[in-house]
């Protein structure tokens, strides 16, 4: 088994930039540390390991060495890019783990997902417009506080 250092350039589609780091290749895989996985997803140690604590990172991306260190798969930036844009637009790690946990998903279940996420969005932008005008109105009222919160005079 041979184990080299070399210099990976990784272009990601999805942020349209390039990133660069150490990597080792072993067994014609190349693994790359958590701290580097960190820096190039832009997120602490931390939250790498409670996405692997909560089930978001499947066994099929992380390497476990002898002494039981991780090492992840190259393929992980990717796979915690689309994490973090899910977490972006609104998904919960719970909805994002059901994903994952199909391993597949058709057309008409990505569909479906998507169209169900922007519904809720739609349903919590009313409801921020109605409390959004509620609070308008108190200001049109011209309620003070000035006795103490909630009593009038």
């Amino acid at each position: 088994m041979r184990l080299c250092d070399i210099f990976i350039c990784l272009t990601l589609k999805s942020v349209n930039y390039k990133v660069y780091f150490i990597a080792s290749k072993e067994n014609e895989v190349i693994q790359i540390q958590i701290s580097e996985v960190a820096k190039n997803v832009k997120l602490p140690i931390s939250t790498i390991r409670y996405y692997e604590k909560m089930g978001l990172i499947p066994e099929e991306y992380i390497l476990r060495e002898a002494n039981n260190y991780r090492n992840y798969k190259i393929e992980i930036v990717h796979h915690l890019n689309v994490i973090k844009n899910c977490l972006t637009v609104g998904f919960s790690i719970n909805e994002v783990k059901s994903m994952i946990s199909k391993n597949k998903i058709t057309k008409d279940e990505q569909t479906h997902f998507l169209k169900q996420k922007i519904l809720e969005i739609e349903e919590a932008q009313k409801q921020l417009n109605a409390s959004k005008q509620a609070l308008y109105d108190i200001l049109e009222t011209g309620i003070v506080c000035e006795s103490g919160f909630a009593k009038h005079e």
